[in-house]
């Protein structure tokens, strides 16, 4: 038991140094945005609500963007998680299934080789290795392909659009990081509940045994005499009175990640009101008849258009890029961070309004890219919440409330060292976590070697009978 838990802590650390810069592989809204082909204007002929009236849907629709697939524009209507309609923005028809040669030009389209190149791998009905995790069960079926080069793409047959992606290079990363530090062999991560008991059992055990460890290392330690060790014992022990804690803090916070513990909170009660309040009641597809979506992109190389609203009045939010939005007003007056803090201040009660130029203690991204600068609102309430909100889009990007205490400083504190003065002054960060990860390593590799050495031991005295 005490090698598997040696080796186990050894694991830990040293995955999470792979982790520091190699993550698990995902296909996130900034991918889609990069890789995204530029609407075509001239070939939308179709108004919104005209192409929503076919659909003969009695509810409206939660949200409407507009994009390219396949070539054509097309407007893909939300009404709930996983429910979308698509139309067609030149001719109207609704598309209902998606062809397989569809779908392969969409997995070319995203890699930019060749079709003729592209290679089939067949069907998904089940999880492999990528797609074990997340909402893939109600992605499914999914049509795989590769390329020569390593390059791998997932196409959903039920949303027509690439939902996992992998290079030869991110697969390595994962397999020598995140697949083993968070236990994701497929076998077990299929299964949530069992994957779940195994991670928390993992790790509160971890966190026991290193806790003793640090435990017995104090008691045994007197600075008058020294350490009563020669050898690995003595280096074992000098390891952990530097490292133990280190050890400790970060098995107990990875075990926090995991359900059921609450170390997430919603950002306190008033996020729904306020973005309630700067989309304000929503207009009708009609009223982005004054200024049509072919002349809103005029002059633009937008990738995704979206039928929004500002306090009530259409607005277009316009992606040229993952970090370049642009709202295009239909009618009515321009707006500014200074508008934005009055609209919330109407529907929660404001202490402080001010716009961050820098990331704080609350808001903060280790690969600045969460959006800067951003209206910080800090409202009088008992939760002492605070919310992130960036002007260009005049939506909530973060949030903080005292109930999220757990999950900002046990978990990502102790688990990522993620203070503002570390991430703004880096290689500080990198050197301060790679030190710590190097000497929790150390640790638990003399820590393996001891434990060898008493197995071997032991082996020894046991001799069979004559």
């Amino acid at each position: 038991m005490g090698v598997a838990f040696c080796a186990l802590f050894a694991w830990w650390f040293v995955t999470g140094m792979v982790m520091m810069y190699w993550d698990y592989p995902v296909v996130s809204e900034a991918d889609r945005l990069a890789r995204a082909q530029p609407l075509d204007g001239a070939r939308i002929r179709v108004a919104p609500e005209r192409a929503y009236a076919g659909l003969e849907v009695g509810t409206p629709p939660r949200s409407v963007q507009l994009v390219m697939l396949d070539g054509r524009p097309v407007y893909r209507f939300g009404f709930g998680r996983g429910d979308q309609r698509l139309v067609h923005a030149d001719d109207g028809t609704e598309i209902t299934e998606f062809p397989p040669d569809l779908l392969r030009r969409v997995a070319v389209a995203w890699t930019g080789h060749s079709e003729r190149d592209a290679r089939f791998e067949g069907v998904l009905d089940s999880e492999d290795q990528w797609t074990v995790a997340g909402d893939f069960r109600n992605l499914r079926p999914l049509r795989k392909y590769s390329w020569a080069d390593g390059e791998e793409v997932y196409v959903s047959e039920v949303t027509g659009a690439v939902e996992q992606y992998t290079t030869r290079a991110t697969r390595i990363g994962a397999y020598f990081g995140a697949i083993p530090h968070w236990l994701y062999f497929t076998p077990i991560r299929k299964n949530g509940r069992v994957w779940s008991r195994v991670v928390i059992g993992l790790s509160s055990l971890a966190t026991v045994a290193a806790f003793f460890g640090l435990v017995v290392g104090i008691w045994m330690y007197a600075p008058a005499r020294g350490i009563p060790y020669r050898g690995q014992k003595r280096l074992h022990v000098i390891f952990g009175l530097f490292f133990g804690i280190v050890a400790c803090t970060w098995a107990f916070s990875g075990m926090l990640s995991m359900e059921p513990f609450p170390i997430e909170g919603d950002g306190g009660p008033y996020g729904t009101q306020i973005a309630a309040a700067l989309r304000g009641k929503r207009p009708g597809l009609d009223a982005f008849a004054v200024k049509p979506a072919r002349g809103a992109i005029a002059g633009l190389r937008v990738k995704e258009l979206d039928f929004s609203s500002f306090a009530g009045e259409p607005v277009y939010l316009a992606w040229e890029g993952p970090d370049r939005p642009r709202v295009i007003a239909v009618a009515g007056p321009a707006f500014d961070w200074k508008r934005v803090a009055q609209i919330v201040a109407k529907a929660a009660p404001v202490e402080e309004s001010r716009l961050l130029s820098q990331y704080d203690a609350y808001y903060l991204d280790r690969h600045q890219e969460r959006p800067l600068p951003v209206l910080l609102v800090r409202l009088g309430d008992r939760e002492n919440s605070r919310y992130y909100i960036d002007p260009r889009t005049t939506r909530i990007v973060g949030s903080y409330s005292s109930d999220s205490w757990v999950w900002r400083w046990l978990y990502h504190g102790l688990h990522s060292y993620n203070f503002p003065w570390l991430y703004r002054h880096r290689p500080a960060w990198d050197m301060v976590v790679l030190a710590l990860l190097a000497g929790g390593t150390a640790l638990s590799v003399t820590a393996l070697i001891l434990a060898c050495q008493l197995l071997r031991l032991k082996f020894r005295t046991i001799r069979p009978s004559d």
